[in-house]
């Protein structure tokens, strides 16, 4: 093994064990690797200014910057207030409040820990009231958080769809059916918790209650008719849409519920910069550091390292998932797709996949990873929410990541589970 595929291999997932910030352990990696093949170092500046020139990269800041509004302009509870007189009589019906109203708010942001915020500073204290314990209720806000990627639209879409110039599009319808299905299951673990711990439904809304919910969300409502519609019906592109979710915020914030005001709208932009900066520095570097593994082609080598342990495609595939499994758990999402990326393709093309399934799959498989102790962004944002250790919050969530697991395993195996409303567009 020479020094740079050394470092390369290496010297990233010890600088993350040691605690290194991941951008600058990504950075740090690729400076050693260019060093040790004697390659000029202003190439990797040339990749990270090149690997964000692209345009689709502007829905990112601004689908987070949506999120933030929504929340701060009072959206994501109206949103809760609508979920919660559809479905708190059920057995388990809060929980499922939390679900349904992840699902809404996930239709606008396409943020996983966006989702998790919203809906966990409003469903945790309230669930625990109701005799759910803290922890349960934090899980299930960081399981639900993880359908905000998977519905439309979807950030994590958006960076595969740039790497992998698959249509964004395709990518957000592919992620209709998989968000239903984990929303679904999630729903009959609330059921299944409430039945075991004997935790009383709510009484039924009444039509005054329903009509009351629906009234004051309805503007929100429109969002994912307008952000989605406008996608689908050939008006704007994602980025656009992006731009249009933004401003659909704003303006309900400000003009609708009147709950944005200059005073808080400085620190609610001043904390978007600071995530959308973040994201960007990460995948700014993740592109130099991808470079560099494409130049060392060292996707080949281990693509022909796992071909040996896997006989059958779908072993192969099998050991396909539980590599992006593993490497999610450690890994930001968005950087590692980007870095993997050139190393992912050539295996959904050698197994034969359509290109849409594959990377509805790649998306899913890391964005999973978002709520898997021990690093999951989801998991991060919970704990900062409810108080709880990161090993309280794990066990309650034990059985969520066997739904989400399960959803994977149709999303790989079962092509009809991403293309069937794909295959609409074609």
């Amino acid at each position: 093994m020479n020094t740079t595929l050394l470092v390369l291999t290496l010297g990233l997932p010890l600088m993350l064990v040691l605690r290194v910030p991941l951008a600058f352990a990504i950075g740090l990696a690729t400076i050693g690797a260019l060093w040790s093949a004697d390659i000029d170092m202003m190439i990797f500046a040339q990749r990270m200014v090149s690997g964000t020139q692209s345009f689709s990269l502007l829905a990112i800041p601004f689908f987070i910057l949506a999120g933030d509004l929504m929340t701060a302009g009072g959206i994501s509870r109206r949103l809760v207030g609508f979920a919660d007189v559809l479905v708190r009589h059920r057995t388990g019906g809060l929980g499922m409040v939390a679900v349904l109203a992840a699902a809404f708010f996930a239709a606008l942001s396409g943020s996983a820990p966006a989702t998790t915020a919203a809906i966990g500073a409003i469903m945790i204290p309230e669930m625990e009231k109701r005799g759910y314990s803290r922890a349960f209720a934090t899980a299930l806000a960081v399981a639900g958080g993880i359908i905000g990627p998977m519905l439309p639209p979807s950030i994590p879409m958006v960076v595969w769809g740039v790497m992998s110039e698959t249509s964004i599009s395709q990518l957000f319808l592919a992620g209709i059916v998989p968000g239903i299905l984990l929303a679904l299951g999630l729903m009959a673990l609330c059921w299944h918790h409430a039945r075991k711990h004997d935790i009383a439904p709510q009484p039924k809304a009444t039509r005054a209650e329903v009509w009351a919910a629906f009234n004051a969300a309805k503007w929100a409502l429109c969002g994912p008719i307008l952000v989605l519609g406008g996608i689908y019906g050939g008006i704007v592109t994602p980025t656009e849409a992006a731009i249009v979710a933004a401003v659909f915020a704003l303006v309900l914030g400000f003009g609708v519920y009147r709950e944005l005001t200059l005073d808080n709208i400085v620190p609610v932009t001043r904390g978007s910069l600071k995530t959308m900066t973040i994201v960007m520095f990460i995948i700014a570097l993740a592109n130099g550091f991808g470079w560099v593994m494409a130049f060392e082609r060292i996707p080949g080598q281990v693509t022909q390292a796992m071909e040996g342990f896997a006989d059958t495609p779908a072993l192969y595939l099998l050991l396909v998932n539980l590599l992006l499994l593993v490497i999610g758990c450690v890994m930001d999402n968005l950087a590692a797709m980007i870095i993997l990326a050139s190393f992912l393709i050539p295996i959904g093309e050698q197994l034969g996949m359509d290109p849409v399934q594959f990377g509805a799959m790649v998306a899913i498989n890391f964005t999973i990873g978002m709520a898997t102790p021990p690093f999951g962004y989801t998991i991060f944002v919970g704990a900062a929410i409810s108080g709880l250790r990161i090993g309280q919050i794990a066990r309650p969530l034990i059985p969520m990541l066997g739904v989400m697991i399960a959803v994977l395993l149709l999303v790989a195996f079962v092509p009809q589970v991403t293309l069937s409303f794909v295959s609409l567009m074609r």
